[in-house]
């Protein structure tokens, strides 16, 4: 059985001062051993949510990364530093980033390459927009974004990744997929997976869905076979977390 993973998205939210407030207020809410619990924030946040995470069962990720070791990349943060602050989860390829920072899937598949080679575990964002869902291109899509992205990438290093699926049209709108759709096409992403490395690491992956989660969808969402848990934007910054945290309670 796959361990469910919840993985809070803060986005551009919160101050080192609010996140700490925050982490202590969520810390109680979210003890549950079945479930695997991350907070991924802003970078400047990462270091005092850490302290305060301590002693909790919330590992604390980043929401981005480059693919450098160092150099003349002003503003970007190299794994390195990451691994030095304690961070085990990185998100990468979120459709914001795609959309406002120009991420392709191949810079994402660097960035995947130099997550591995420094033990942290990508998260790694999938999802179409309404347009291509409505054309019926959505598992075109999505599968050039997982082949691209896991290029390279070796069966054992694959097992241990997550992939969160978040279809554009879902992502803070208030929108959530059904859970059929949320669940076919988790099941499709598996099935690429196996296609491109075997059956045992299409079982061992994680695969998310993210869009709009909240403690009411949150149920329904995780008991779909392929769906192993959520990555949940605006959820993650209130009381409410603890409760999708907390699902099967």
């Amino acid at each position: 059985m796959r361990k469910k993973i919840v993985a809070g998205n803060w986005k551009m939210n919160k101050t080192p001062s609010e996140a700490v407030e925050l982490v202590n207020m969520l810390k109680p809410l979210c003890a549950n051993e079945d479930v695997d619990v991350v907070f991924c924030v802003p970078a400047i946040d990462i270091i005092p949510a850490m302290e305060a995470a301590k002693g909790s069962n919330i590992a604390i990720g980043a929401e981005n990364m480059y693919y450098e070791e160092s150099g003349a990349y002003t503003g970007e943060i190299s794994p390195a530093m990451l691994v030095d602050a304690g961070v085990k989860y990185v998100v990468l390829g979120h459709s914001e980033r795609r959309e406002y920072f120009a991420e392709t899937n191949e810079t994402v598949n660097k960035k995947m390459l130099k997550a591995f080679e420094h033990g942290i575990t990508p998260i790694m964002c999938c999802g179409e927009t309404l347009e291509q869902r409505e054309q019926g291109v959505t598992m075109d899509f999505i599968r050039q974004q997982v082949k691209v992205g896991f290029l390279n990438v070796t069966a054992d290093q694959a097992k241990t990744a997550v992939i969160a699926y978040e279809p554009i049209w879902a992502i803070g709108t208030g929108k959530t997929a059904t859970t059929e759709q949320a669940q076919e096409v988790c099941a499709e992403i598996r099935k690429c997976i196996a296609e491109i490395y075997d059956d045992a690491t299409a079982a061992a992956i994680r695969i998310q869905y993210g869009g709009s989660v909240n403690a009411k969808t949150a149920p329904d969402l995780f008991a779909q076979a392929d769906i192993d848990g959520g990555l949940v934007g605006g959820a993650s910054l209130k009381a409410d977390f603890g409760q999708i945290v907390n699902y099967n309670k």
